[in-house]
């Protein structure tokens, strides 16, 4: 018999194709992600996200050699946490998933870097309040500042940045609940207890900004010390100029080090903040009390709107209980406070 042409013999029919895992994979991709322009758009967005991170992860190692900017970086690092939210947007508005995936990344470490700053930590206790205040020298209301720093209830205040022609002023603000008070060069300690062995401490600046003394509370002696690091300014032509108070710094730390009571409490400006490294000769041996029992950042400076704590309050051999910053006064910096416990 003649076969037709095209008629099928049943020896060439086709076997159906059983789909690979490949091909499972493309149906769910372009079931869930029919878009599929999702994965290739916004690469830069995703560049940006990690580049975040790694400044995160790895400020210790961003150097200093060229105008200070590790240590610029580290005093405002954890505003480095605002670009997230604007990533966020760009990475919806681009629909970009891959994005999205790498904004994981810096969200992941900058949570673990200062999402304990987020809740309160502060507890009941302690035998000790003290607070510190920047009152600046232009200050127009000297006696009404004292005043509102004292009503924190504060046992111990250190004030810095006295002009000489004011000083009076805050000694007769203060004088009725203070019965102790010493004025070194520009920063002063009032307390309500006794206090000896007071006098400046050298922090390499030509002049007094800093002092130390022995305070006898009823829980027994306390070496407090109070310092005014000088000041910082970031400059085009010369990056964050630093350097005094770096050198500031080391030698308060190596005072702090030297000191013969175990029981220590700093208080002061110290124009830095806990995560730069130029203050490692002071951080490392002292407690930050905004860290260890702070509600929220305690950011201090400016005073209109807070960007940075670099006024601080730091313990050795003394446990911090609660920290707080107290209500603006007419300087450009915000009082603090904190309880400890000796």
């Amino acid at each position: 018999m003649v076969q037709a042409y095209g008629a099928d013999t049943g020896n060439d029919r086709a076997e159906p194709q059983r789909p690979g895992s490949g091909s499972r994979f493309r149906d769910l991709r372009d079931r869930w992600t029919p878009d599929r322009g999702i994965w290739r758009r916004g690469i830069v967005l995703a560049v940006c996200a990690v580049l975040l991170t790694l400044v995160m992860v790895l400020h210790a190692e961003i150097p200093n050699a060229i105008g200070n900017l590790g240590s610029l970086t580290e005093t405002f690092l954890p505003w480095i946490g605002v670009f997230v939210p604007l990533l966020l947007i760009l990475g919806l508005v681009r629909r970009s998933a891959t994005a999205l995936i790498a904004l994981l990344l810096p969200v992941v470490v900058w949570l673990n870097l200062f999402g304990g700053l987020m809740f309160d930590k502060s507890g009941s206790g302690g035998d000790l309040t003290v607070a510190t205040h920047n009152v600046n020298a232009d200050n127009p209301d000297p006696a009404g500042t004292a005043r509102q720093v004292a009503g924190s209830g504060a046992d111990i205040i250190a004030l810095e940045e006295l002009p000489s022609g004011r000083v009076a002023a805050y000694e007769a603000a203060l004088a009725d609940r203070f019965p102790y008070h010493s004025v070194q060069g520009t920063v002063g300690l009032w307390s309500k207890y006794p206090m000896s062995s007071t006098r400046p401490v050298d922090i390499k600046m030509g002049w007094t900004r800093a002092m130390r003394s022995t305070v006898t509370t009823p829980k027994g002696e306390v070496a407090v010390y109070v310092a005014h690091l000088p000041s910082v300014r970031v400059k085009l032509h010369a990056g964050f100029t630093a350097n005094q108070r770096d050198d500031s710094a080391d030698a308060l730390g190596e005072a702090i080090a030297d000191e013969r009571l175990g029981k220590v409490i700093l208080l002061g400006d110290l124009n830095g903040t806990m995560n730069d490294r130029s203050l490692n000769e002071v951080t490392s041996q002292m407690r930050s009390t905004q860290g260890a029992a702070g509600d929220g950042f305690g950011f201090s400076w400016p005073a209109s709107f807070p960007m940075a704590r670099i006024d601080q309050i730091m313990v050795k051999g003394v446990e911090p209980k609660s920290s707080w910053t107290l209500p603006a006064t007419d300087s450009d910096h915000l009082p603090i406070a904190a309880r400890v416990a000796l």
